[in-house]
């Protein structure tokens, strides 16, 4: 076996008092690709610091094979006194890095390389540190939260730049397409220390949970006041997370409701129904049109209607127009032309990405509560302020916590429980994802998932999209836009591409491509032929379902063997054979669920003409 490039052993750092890494390992060898995960502030940046050499541990070892060329992307890149952006890219290239890739990847990423550090948006300032990173086409990258700032077109085209990078990849990201698409290894940091899944991330949550249920009955005998912090600290979310039939049918129904909904409204003009007095509607767009100053409208002759309980996502390219068209929705902005209609009796609670309402002054309990009392009211209903606390996974020795120590993803679950906290019944999202870990984004989709109200997110995380949304309003270009029933996949399947970059027509020379028709949408004087699933897909509809019940008495069965007294402790190889058997069934169960629901609604398109 080969040895590493890379090796990290028995790291050990303290933040304070407290330890941040109690013995964590890591080794990269050439070729594989790692993906780096753990909760906000378990340590995971530090690590990554640590293998590049930026950061010194208090104990431990760091191994570099000699002549390997090592680069990496931080969360904040640090510009220093470069004039421009290809200054700052140049200033990373060593003396036998090709200066044409680099400018290459400039362009590729939208920069010309003559901008000012000093006026980069952050989108713009992670495209210039990511050309850096990519230049010298090292022997290890090291990147962490790449997609930060990014939007779909910028992660899809960095998702196949790493597709085709032969070096070695550790990555850090909480975007789950991200993960699945580049990951080839998991490595998991929690409470100070690494564990090593030989798999990618698809299979990586199944077994993070066994491993968690596994610790959770082995330390029954333990002081129970610790395992009750521990578990909210902990397995809060893991119980929650994984996937069942309900949940997959409650979406399906939503996505059939919002499917119908556009049917009906085809491509005449729309009118309110009698009921919309009573707060079904929520908001209705008619031809509306805005633009700003003389430049070419970013909203053109766009209509829809969002009614009580649809889940609508925003999505397209930086630039297009998405927070406009939002401020429409909403009432923010009014229309050049055309009308828009707002329900009656709307309470909308905006997610303040920016969280500069967070006083940093204030404690934790403070920010939730308004005042210094113990109590928060939610729902209608009086809740003492630390129980809340641990619905978002705080424990309770936090609430004193003052705000501003708080992490990034810390202070985003903070934002959850006071936007959830308020009442209300319209629900705005503005890139709810940024800094939130894989466990709090598991707890959003829970959250949204009971959510009584309407929801409108913009985001450009495919997966959250995918799980949450019914519809989703999609940037076509030249100010048009077009709404298509389901998540992001839903998308793709019907509009048959993704979304792409802003100038992506203008920089191929090619002419802009019409807009593609709503698929439920009657065109006037055709009868379009209905089309059919093929053999196989017809054969998997009505085969998935036989399939999904037997592995759902399989994983019983092993669950069963699982639970026997002391296995654990008398046959540890069959404990773990049982495990690895459970963490597979239940991945297949997942796939096989996803499977089905895919078919069945694009069995549902297509008997819709």
């Amino acid at each position: 076996m080969a040895p590493p490039l890379l090796l990290l052993q028995d790291i050990r750092l303290h933040m304070g008092t407290t330890p941040l890494l109690s013995g964590a390992t890591l080794s990269v060898g050439a070729g594989e690709r790692l993906a780096l995960v753990g909760r906000n502030g378990s340590g995971k940046s530090t690590l990554l610091r640590i293998a590049a050499g930026t950061v010194e541990p208090e104990r431990g070892s760091r191994f570099l094979q000699p002549g390997a060329t090592m680069r990496s992307l931080p969360q904040e890149p640090d510009f220093g006194d470069a004039a421009t952006t290809w200054a700052y890219v140049e200033a990373g290239l060593g003396p036998n890095d090709d200066p044409y890739r680099a400018h290459w990847l400039l362009g590729e990423l939208g920069l010309t390389g003559e901008e000012s550090p000093a006026t980069l948006s952050g989108g713009e300032a992670r495209r210039c540190a990511l050309a850096r990173a990519l230049a010298p086409n090292p022997d290890i990258l090291l990147l962490d939260e790449p997609t930060n700032h990014l939007d779909l077109p910028a992660i899809a085209w960095l998702e196949k730049e790493l597709g085709n990078f032969r070096g070695a990849l550790v990555l850090i990201s909480h975007d789950r397409r991200f993960l699945q698409s580049l990951s080839r290894a998991m490595v998991w940091l929690d409470r100070g220390t690494t564990r090593r899944l030989e798999q990618g991330f698809s299979g990586f949550e199944t077994w993070r949970d066994q491993v968690l249920e596994e610790e959770e009955t082995a330390r029954h005998k333990l002081d129970r006041q610790i395992v009750r912090e521990e578990h909210w600290m902990r397995y809060g979310v893991t119980a929650r997370r994984k996937r069942n039939m309900r949940r997959v049918g409650e979406l399906a129904d939503l996505r059939q409701r919002r499917r119908e909904a556009l049917r009906s409204a085809g491509t005449v003009r729309m009118v309110a129904s009698e009921g919309d007095g009573s707060g079904t509607l929520v908001a209705q767009m008619e031809d509306v049109t805005k633009a700003y100053g003389d430049a070419p409208p970013v909203v053109r002759e766009f209509s829809t209607r969002v009614l009580r309980r649809d889940r609508v996502g925003i999505i397209g390219p930086n630039g297009a127009g998405k927070t406009t068209l939002l401020n429409l929705l909403t009432g923010g902005l009014q229309p050049d032309a055309g009308t828009v209609r707002l329900g009656t009796g709307l309470a909308m609670v905006t997610l303040d990405q920016s969280r500069e309402s967070l006083d940093p002054a204030i404690s934790l309990a403070e920010a939730l509560t308004g005042d210094r009392s113990d109590q928060v009211h939610v729902g209608g209903q009086a809740r003492h302020v630390v129980g809340y606390m641990k619905d978002f996974l705080f424990v309770a020795d936090q609430a004193r916590t003052a705000v501003g120590v708080l992490s990034g993803g810390e202070r985003g679950r903070l934002m959850l429980a006071r936007a959830f906290a308020k009442p209300s019944n319209l629900l705005v999202l503005d890139e709810p994802t940024n800094d939130l870990d894989l466990e709090t984004l598991d707890l959003l989709e829970e959250l949204l998932a009971d959510y009584q109200g309407t929801v409108l997110v913009v985001s450009h995380d495919r997966d959250f999209i995918d799980r949450v949304c019914t519809s989703v309003i999609v940037a076509e270009g030249d100010g048009r836009w077009q709404e298509y029933a389901g998540g992001y996949s839903d998308m793709v399947a019907q509009r048959g591409r993704g979304v792409e970059a802003k100038d992506v027509e203008s920089r191929t020379g090619a002419e802009p491509k019409a807009a593609a028709p709503r698929a439920s949408s009657p065109v006037a004087g055709t009868a379009p032929a209905k089309r059919k699933l093929n053999f196989k897909q017809q054969h998997a509809l009505q085969s998935l379902p036989g399939r999904m019940e037997a592995l759902q008495g399989e994983i019983a069965t092993i669950r069963t063997a699982l639970a026997a007294p002391g296995l654990y402790s008398r046959d540890r190889a069959r404990f773990e054979r049982f495990n690895a058997a459970l963490a597979a069934k239940e991945a297949e169960l997942a796939k096989a669920e996803e499977d089905w629901l895919a078919l069945e609604m694009l069995r549902e398109e297509m008997e819709a003409g």
